[in-house]
């Protein structure tokens, strides 16, 4: 819930502009409110649904993997985040939370506060299944099978949504971003059960339920047009919602509104496209999750569009490109990406049931096809059932691009977005791969899915996951879990006197922004140097500036991070090193070990008065978690170096690759809660 502290802070991150649009939207939503028992008169439909086909079911499919996930959606169960069986039943509460089994209120959407667990749970668990991600599970079912009880599941579950989600009432009327989702899904159901034709449709209840659906989807792209994200809010969010209208539009070109409609949301596509992703492709975020999930906007409004004999401009697929690079860059060799930022979970459209389905893999599939590239391809792995739902015959085109050869192309620097690859050996079993940040917090004003990680670093070996970013965990609830995991304490930087680099006014808003920046990056052949600053700490009394280098030597396989803190008087410095969760850390004379299946790193520090503290799974502090879904943590170790220091210090931190690996039956990672330190 929302305190006045909260309300204060966010008018701060607002323009004079934003304040005056944000009064209108309330007026406007007052007199809504008081006319929802009102019929909401809809224009004559005097155009015919398009018959498009930007979704093709592959040739060569596991077709029981599509029918086994149906026939559960059917059944009424399905996976929401933690709750790996959410019993949602034939006829699903849809306005409530599965995991709290709190029911919202049918008041006025846009009054709703959904950010009271009291009035709605945990709103990620209300919202999720009204995605109607799973109905297109069961459109694919039917695609593939041409059985009819996957269409009578599929006219159940919606006749139940629009009766019990009445135009503007309760929580599935209060976000933008929901809706746009959502006639994304539909948009694909659509078509997968075969359009305006389709014997879903067929007999007298047939027809009444496609008049109802044609009705929703319009009130669906009126709303959303009426209440589009802007100014410090227009985020992924703005792009949801206008590729939601835009393919809506395409696909049920109805009336003169939702040309209109689709004619809008198609400029304001292009300009968000190229407005919210630098030009060296890391979108402004700064939240890889995000980047995946605003490229599968991007990517299929251009496929729906190109459908729709819709073209796209050439920068905009140039954008789509960059960013695809950026993932490329980030994964190591093994597939694994930095959990860089907040991450939700969050699916556009869930077009594969694959098991070992990956996002980033995903994506570099789909972008070797479009863009024909080599090291998309290679890291990608294997051509997965989304990117063939998507592209149909040209996915076949995937097989064709010759394999990379030249691993020499991996992209190293990422000056605007503020990312630095230091490593050797990219793309082989022997590569180390080290990402440091040095970008902006995060977009807009109030940054919302940016995470204070200034001069933060992620380390691999060998496809081999060690220093890692433990992830987002908690969003709306758990506002502790949700204030550690987006902090500096859970990031491998530096932490001082117990605070933030930047400043939080809520769960999705900081005041006060670090300002990152790269001093010098000087990649070579023998050794990558970076050197970086941030001012995150320049507010305390005594202010403060952290100087990072980090020196890697290739040929030694060997790390030496100099952390300076340029002050004047005492300070507390911690120096956090975050371990994946399958790592096993043992203690040494001069440091630790860390051992990954067969690769070993040492890491230790190099200064008198330094005392290590070692956590794992500690609630208390918090310390020594990971979490790699939404609402789900694990414990790890982490170990922070503590000093205090007087005056301008330099604090020495070396890691060395070429360790020896060790076999142990050490489970030091198997003790949740265990806490120990050592001054050394």
């Amino acid at each position: 819930m929302q305190t006045v502290d909260w309300y204060l802070n966010r008018l701060k991150q607002m323009s004079l502009g934003e304040i005056s649009h944000r009064v209108r939207q309330t007026v406007v939503g007052h007199a809504q409110a008081k006319r929802t028992s009102v019929k909401t008169e809809v224009p004559l439909f005097n155009f015919k649904p398009a018959r498009l086909n930007w979704l093709t079911a592959p040739v060569q499919v596991d077709t029981a993997l599509y029918t086994r996930a149906a026939d559960r959606v059917a059944a009424g169960r399905i996976p929401v985040f933690a709750v790996d069986d959410a019993a949602l039943g034939s006829e699903p509460r849809w306005n409530k939370d599965v995991r709290l089994d709190v029911e919202a209120p049918l008041t006025f959407g846009k009054s709703l506060n959904y950010r009271d667990p009291r009035l709605v749970g945990d709103i990620k668990y209300l919202w999720e299944p009204n995605r109607h991600l799973e109905l297109v599970t069961l459109a694919q079912a039917y695609r593939l099978t041409d059985s009819e009880k996957y269409l009578h599941a599929l006219r159940e579950k919606l006749e139940s949504w629009f009766d019990q989600c009445p135009h503007l009432l309760g929580p599935n009327w209060a976000s933008s971003l929901e809706l746009g989702i959502r006639l994304i899904n539909w948009a694909a159901v659509w078509q997968m059960v075969g359009g305006a034709e389709s014997r879903l449709f067929a007999g007298a209840r047939g027809a009444a339920f496609k008049d109802r659906w044609l009705k929703s989807i319009y009130h669906h792209a009126q709303f959303v047009t009426g209440y589009r994200s802007r100014y410090s809010s227009a985020n992924n969010h703005l792009i949801g919602e206008v590729t939601g209208v835009f393919v809506a539009g395409c696909v049920w070109p109805l009336c003169q509104d939702m040309l209109n409609w689709r004619a809008q949301s198609y400029d304001i596509l292009v300009h968000e496209a190229l407005q919210q992703t630098c030009a060296d492709g890391v979108n402004r975020e700064q939240a890889i999750a995000y980047q995946h999930f605003v490229l599968d906007f991007l990517i299929v409004g251009a496929l729906v569009g190109e459908a729709a004999d819709i073209r796209f401009p050439q920068g905009y697929w140039l954008r789509i490109e960059k960013m695809l690079e950026y993932i490329a860059s980030l994964m190591d060799v093994a597939g694994n990406v930095p959990m860089i930022g907040d991450a939700d979970d969050g699916y556009v459209v869930r077009l594969s049931q694959e098991r070992d389905f990956c996002h980033f893999r995903s994506l570099l599939a789909t972008g070797a096809v479009l863009f024909q590239r080599q090291d998309f391809k290679a890291k990608s792995g294997h051509l997965d059932d989304k990117t063939q739902w998507l592209l149909g015959e040209r996915a076949a085109r995937y097989h064709h691009i010759r394999a990379a050869t030249d691993r020499s192309t991996t992209r190293r620097a990422f000056p605007e977005g503020g990312y630095y690859l230091l490593g050797t050996d990219f793309d082989t079993e022997d590569e180390m791969r080290l990402v440091v940040d040095a970008g902006p917090l995060g977009h807009q004003s109030i940054a919302a899915h940016g995470h204070a990680d200034a001069l933060a670093l992620t380390l691999s070996v060998g496809g081999r996951e060690f220093l890692i970013d433990p992830g987002t965990y908690a969003y709306h609830t758990n506002e502790r879990w949700r204030n550690y995991f987006r902090g500096t304490a859970a990031h491998n930087t530096v932490r001082v006197d117990n605070g933030d680099q930047s400043v939080s006014g809520g769960n999705f808003m900081w005041i006060r922004h670090a300002q990152a920046r790269c001093e010098a990056w000087l990649p070579g052949d023998e050794m990558d140097v970076f050197r970086g600053s941030h001012d995150g700490y320049t507010r305390l009394r005594d202010p403060v500036v952290h100087r990072r280098e980090i020196r890697l030597d290739k040929a030694r396989r060997h790390i030496e991070i100099n952390d300076t803190l340029m002050c004047k008087r005492a300070h507390i410095i911690e120096r956090p090193w975050h371990f994946a969760e399958h790592c096993m850390v043992r203690e040494t004379a001069d440091g630790f070990l860390a051992t990954s299946a067969a690769v070993t790193i040492g890491v230790k520090h190099a200064d008198a008065g330094v005392t290590a503290l070692r956590f794992s799974g500690d609630v208390e502090r918090p310390a020594g978690w990971v979490s790699r879904r939404y609402d789900v943590k694990t414990p790890t170790t982490t170990l922070v170096w503590l000093a205090e220091i007087s005056g301008e210090t330099t604090l020495r931190t070396v890691i060395d690759c070429a360790q020896p690996a060790i076999v142990s039956d050490d489970s030091a990672n198997s003790m949740p809660n265990s806490k120990k330190w050592e001054r050394v």
